[in-house]
This record gives C-alpha cells, sequence and structure tokens, in this order.
C-alpha cells in the first residue's frame, strides 16, 4: 500500500505554466494544498484559482529564483499563508540552444543562475522545514540533457549535469530525516519552452505533456515512505 497525501503542502516552483502549472493542479486534485512559485503574477494568479476550485488551500508569490533574496521572502509567504513544506517541486528553468563560441558568456552564466543557482536557493530555504518535520520529498527536474549532453546545448546540459550531481550528493544526506531526494529527466515535453506561445498543435502533441508527467509526480510521491526512486528517465513513444 502507498500512502495518502491529501492534506500534504507542496511548494512548486516555475508554477505559471508548462508542468509546474500541471503538476500543481494533478496536486490540487488529490488534496494537496499548493504555493506556487513564478516570475508573472497574472499566470499564479490563474493557477490558484483554477487550483482552488479543487477545495484546497493556495499561495503564491513572484519571484525571480536566481536571487537569493526574493526566494527567502517568498518561501516565507508560503509558509505563513499554507504552513511547513512536504514537497518541494523545483521545476523553474530556462534553456538555449547555440554553438559554444556563439552564445556569451552572460547568457551561459544566466542558464547556470536559474536552473542551479536557483535550485539550491529555494531548497535551501525549504530543506530546514523538512528536516523540522522529519520527512519530506524534494522533486528536482533535470532533463535527459542531464544525463548526455548534445551539440549546441552547452549551458543547458551543464546546468542539468549540476542538478544530478547536487542531487545525489543531498539524497544521501538527507535520508536520515526520512527526506526523499529525486530526479526527474524528461527528454522534449510540449511546453512553451520547446514550442514557444504558439505551436503547431500536432507537432507538440506528439511529444510528451505537462499532464503526463504531473501524473508521473503524483503517482512517485504516493509510493510508501520506505521507498523513492532516486532518478528517473521519461521518454515519449514516438514523436517523430
Amino acid at each position: 500500500m502507498g500512502q495518502d497525501i491529501k492534506g500534504k503542502v507542496a511548494y512548486i516552483t516555475g508554477a505559471g505554466s508548462g508542468i509546474g502549472r500541471a503538476t500543481a493542479l494533478e496536486l490540487a486534485r488529490v488534496g494537496v494544498h499548493v504555493g506556487l512559485i513564478a516570475r508573472t503574477e497574472n499566470k499564479l494568479k490563474a493557477v490558484a484559482e483554477e487550483a482552488a476550485a479543487q477545495g484546497v488551500k493556495t499561495s503564491y508569490a513572484v519571484c525571480d529564483i536566481a536571487k537569493i533574496d526574493d526566494v527567502n521572502l517568498a518561501v516565507e509567504h508560503l509558509k505563513s499563508n499554507l504552513g511547513a513544506a512536504d514537497i518541494l517541486l523545483n521545476n523553474a528553468g530556462v534553456g538555449q540552444r547555440g554553438d559554444f563560441l556563439e552564445v556569451n558568456p552572460d547568457e551561459w552564466k544566466h542558464i547556470l543562475e536559474v536552473n542551479v543557482f536557483g535550485t539550491y536557493h529555494v531548497t535551501r530555504a525549504v530543506l530546514p522545514q523538512m528536516i523540522e518535520k522529519n520527512q519530506g520529498d524534494i522533486m528536482n527536474i533535470s532533463s535527459s540533457n542531464g544525463l548526455k549532453g548534445t551539440a549546441k546545448s552547452t549551458s543547458y546540459s551543464a546546468s542539468k549535469f549540476a542538478i544530478q550531481g547536487m542531487t545525489e550528493a543531498l539524497m544521501q544526506e538527507v535520508r536520515p530525516y526520512n527526506i526523499r531526494v529525486s530526479t526527474l529527466n524528461p527528454s522534449m515535453v510540449g511546453t512553451e519552452m520547446i514550442f514557444g506561445d504558439n505551436p503547431d498543435k500536432n507537432d507538440k502533441e506528439k511529444f510528451m505533456q505537462p499532464e503526463d508527467l504531473a501524473e508521473y509526480m503524483v503517482s512517485q510521491l504516493q509510493l510508501h515512505p520506505r521507498i523513492f526512486i532516486k532518478q528517473s528517465l521519461q521518454w515519449a513513444t514516438n514523436p517523430f
């Protein structure tokens, strides 16, 4: 038998769209209270209202996770409104493609600041809550690019490989506190990051959808606390 996660509290970054939005709504559907973090308030407000319609508590904070002071304020805001986190989904991230010598140093640095340091900032702010509870789940969204680099993705691949190492080390460190830390490594997902604001629907739907990953994550969270999946890789069946 697994565990019932109804009534737990989840904080989700990048919650305004894509995987973050879909997972927030799927968690709300099974009765999890959701705290939402992203940079765009109107998107956050819309997700919060849709989740609240499921009968759960919601709260949101506008935040750039690359800025540690903003993250600390955002996490404190969610905690005051919802209580301490049981679940943290580090989903927010940015990507860029380009030849190694074409991507300028500021752009390269920005990818690391958001994807690596952003994940670090949020986890650092939330982890003490879980240690105090002596339980929790931290799920980091990496990428298949975090397991195998591809041409024209040096900055993105570097950031996602870093997530793998950070997750592996933290997983070992916090196991004594009954905290499960894992990475998901999806290949191409039909989100704005990949397809932009106006994708060709037929092309987009060939790939994994955010809702597919949301269902997977909820099922993983419902596993009995004595077991967890350290790392997983998700692929679309046949997108080509």
